[in-house]
């Protein structure tokens, strides 16, 4: 096939391109390179052997945007998007700009080209707070932030086109803690500024870049009174992209979810002693107060992806610390090691 992957060269699109085209597929980026570098283009296509073309285009720019969907398509992947829960409560009109207009672009593009396979990249955050662990694709819908909001928006808008039109086929999956790299350790996850994720946080502290990491609470009725949750190998999540794609193949249903986790959880300091014993690298850690709006434990159902997809998460904690920490030991600065 020939797919389009719009944030392709971010942190899981760069992933599943890598995965598409070791599947025989032909991959075409866009990125606007707002959060990402032009180095992960490069290794793409040094990873897979294969040629990618991308386009430096935004979203936003609906002509430019129609111009490369003109290229004809047989799918897109969509990964673009804004995603930092903090920035989304400080600035939800730039959230809702960038990541639910830019949607609404995208659909109409495709549309106009005759481009009716979507793969979307949702989030676990539509689950909200009230949903119980293992939170199951049945659940209702919910946010608590600006971006959550825009995953729940966006899977709203791409039902409602299905109603309307029953010949798309569209996948939103709903993504829980993507961690990792792959392991060649030549692209991995870069985050601009201090990052929001766990993972490269303690990567970060691991390789000298920070001093220590913070702890957001330690008194959850959890077995270490930290909070818990469910991550997932960025390689796995491209397998299940890959998976879904397959399944919109065969499929007569316009629309489906499906969650992509392992279904068992992790807590904090599980994961600091895991880049411990890896790195062999000390991981001072600072116990905070709670964060507000955190739950302690939140991990998926992956039953519905294994039944209808054939898919599951193969690579346990062991294999996720390994691969980030290959990543950030061979890149101590991320993507500006080798920009310049």
């Amino acid at each position: 096939m020939r797919i389009l992957v719009t944030g392709g060269l971010g942190y899981i699109g760069s992933h599943t391109s890598i995965h598409l085209l070791y599947r025989g597929h032909q991959v075409e980026v866009i990125d606007n390179l707002s959060n990402s570098s032009p180095v992960v283009w490069q290794r793409i296509q040094e990873i897979s052997g294969e040629e990618v073309v991308f386009h430096e285009v935004d979203l936003m720019d609906p002509k430019r945007l129609d111009a490369v969907l003109a290229r004809g398509f047989d799918a897109v992947m969509h990964f673009a998007g804004l995603k930092a829960v903090g920035e989304s409560v400080e600035q939800p009109l730039k959230y809702y700009r960038q990541n639910v207009v830019t949607t609404l672009n995208l659909l109409d593009a495709m549309a106009s080209h005759g481009v009716r396979c979507l793969v979307f990249s949702s989030s676990a955050t539509v689950y909200g707070e009230d949903g119980a662990s293992p939170l199951t694709e049945e659940l209702p819908t919910s946010a608590t932030n600006a971006y959550g909001w825009t995953k729940v928006f966006i899977e709203q808008i791409l039902r409602d086109l299905t109603v309307a039109d029953p010949d798309w086929r569209i996948a939103s999956l709903r993504y829980f803690n993507p961690v990792g790299a792959h392991s060649s350790g030549l692209i991995g996850e870069d985050p601009r500024g201090t990052p929001n994720n766990l993972v490269p946080y303690i990567s970060q502290v691991a390789v000298g870049r920070r001093e220590h990491l913070t702890v957001h609470g330690a008194d959850y009725d959890t077995p270490d009174g930290t909070g818990v949750r469910d991550y997932i190998h960025v390689e796995d999540l491209a397998a299940g992209h890959s998976a879904a794609l397959r399944r919109l193949q065969e499929t007569s249903q316009p629309f489906s979810v499906w969650n992509l986790g392992t279904g068992a959880g992790v807590s904090v300091l599980e994961m600091v002693e895991a880049f411990r014993a890896v790195s062999g690298h000390p991981v001072p850690v600072v116990i905070g107060p709670r964060r507000p709006g955190d739950l302690a434990v939140v991990y998926a159902s992956a039953d519905k992806a294994l039944d209808e997809l054939g898919w599951s998460a193969r690579h346990g904690l062991r294999r996720m610390v390994e691969d980030s920490w290959r990543w950030q030991r061979s890149n101590p600065q991320g993507y500006s090691s080798v920009a310049g």
